[in-house]
């Protein structure tokens, strides 16, 4: 049997990015960088330096995943269709833990290295991992997030508890507590990649924010232009359709090329909304009292901006049609009174067709005239020179006699002419 060329890629991307074990206390640093297709590219580059630098193997030049353990810290590498994801983990000290500032795993990398990662920061975020056993976990929560905005909920079946506050502190970077307590390494390791998609996943969803509120204003005015159109078509005379059909075409045009802009963003934040969803319910969260849960957060918070991207995206199709229809609408008209100019031109063709067939038939009939005047003008001379040929009859007889023979004979040829070229 021959292999299908992809049958090996294709059988291992279920296998693609699978979360690994992990064992709390450990700091997790979780960066997303956005970027075009070539700064996406040069992620591979300078993952490669930093394994260099340290004597590990690189990465295929058609990976799209890696994990190392760089001795110091642990990595992960994401290639996705938008953006790279970066995530270092290392372990946590504990000690003291609560009289002091939570460790990110960032503190470990190369600062500089850090510093020059391709694209733009979409998404920083630092999540701890902590055993509930011998922790106070009320101190270092009211330490590491800010207690009006907190968000908590037990997750993982009520295994576990998750705090956040979804803000940005004064490092740059969001955060979260998470308290194993009788979590398993495994499910750990689901857990913790289920929540870095949450936020990467939202951040990438809203970037279609932007998007919609821009084309709210291109979908105003042209929804304006396209209402006086429809008014100027119903008033407006023949003389004035071709300009209002090349305002209609120019609005048109500008209404695809908006849409063509943004519908692959309006898409993209449709799927990433839809991801969100889905990784909250994997987390299998549960209310912890007083307190709101990250569903409620997200329900709150990111409808308005998800109704938003939606009602954007039905705009740009209600508009795009009602485009169409109302092109479709003029050019019905003009060619309707095509039709009619058209009608108008050929009754008149035909008026002059039979006009022409009856000075046809008067020019006949002076033809036939004319054409007899010569042939019996012949017929004289041939009987005048008969006669001294021993002709019986004169030439005055013979050409009387010879005037109805001749005139009947022309008038009968060119009827049959006719007949055959006309058909009637």
């Amino acid at each position: 049997m021959i292999d299908h060329a992809q049958r090996v890629a294709l059988h291992n991307e279920i296998h693609a990015r699978p979360p690994e074990a992990l064992n709390a206390p450990l700091a997790i640093s979780h960066v997303v960088m956005l970027g075009d297709a070539a700064q996406r590219r040069a992620s591979r580059e300078h993952l490669s330096q930093l394994l260099r630098d340290r004597h590990l193997p690189l990465p295929d030049a058609d990976a799209t995943h890696l994990r190392m353990d760089c001795g110091a810290f642990r990595m992960r590498w994401e290639l996705h269709t938008e953006f790279v994801s970066w995530t270092f983990m290392r372990p946590c000290d504990t000690s003291g833990i609560a009289e002091r500032d939570l460790p990110d795993a960032l503190q470990a990398l190369p600062q500089a290295w850090l510093a020059a990662l391709p694209g733009q920061c979409l998404v920083k975020l630092h999540l701890w991992a902590l055993p509930t056993k011998g922790l106070d976990a009320d101190p270092i929560v009211r330490r590491s997030l800010h207690e009006d905005s907190l968000v908590a909920s037990t997750v993982a079946d009520g295994l576990g508890e998750i705090y956040t506050d979804f803000a940005i502190h004064a490092d740059g970077a969001s955060r979260m507590v998470l308290l194993v307590g009788g979590i398993s390494p495994r499910r750990l390791g689901r857990l913790v990649q289920q929540l870095l998609e949450i936020e990467t996943y939202r951040m990438a969803a809203l970037l279609g924010l932007p998007a919609a509120r821009e084309a709210s204003s291109v979908l105003a005015y042209a929804e304006r232009e396209l209402a006086e159109l429809a008014e100027s078509i119903r008033a407006a005379a023949q003389a004035d359709e071709p300009q209002l059909l090349d305002r209609l075409t120019k609005l048109a045009g500008q209404v695809e090329s908006q849409y063509a802009s943004s519908h692959s963003r309006f898409s993209a934040s449709s799927a990433y909304f839809e991801l969100v969803d889905r990784r909250i319910d994997d987390i299998a969260e549960s209310r912890l009292a007083g307190m709101q849960t990250i569903r409620e957060f997200m329900d709150r918070r990111l409808t308005p901006a998800r109704s938003t991207c939606e009602w954007a995206t039905r705009r740009q199709d209600a508009l795009s049609q009602r485009v169409s229809r109302m092109s479709n609408l003029l050019r019905t008209r003009v060619e309707i009174e095509q039709q009619e100019s058209s009608q108008e031109l050929l009754a008149t063709m035909n008026a002059r067709q039979g006009m022409q067939l009856k000075l046809q038939s008067t020019v006949e009939g002076l033809s036939v005239a004319a054409i007899t005047y010569y042939i019996v003008g012949l017929v004289s001379f041939l009987a005048k020179g008969a006669q001294g040929l021993g002709w019986p009859f004169g030439a005055e007889a013979t050409t009387a006699f010879a005037i109805p023979v001749i005139g009947f004979t022309v008038w009968w040829l060119l009827r049959r002419v006719h007949r055959r070229i006309v058909g009637n």
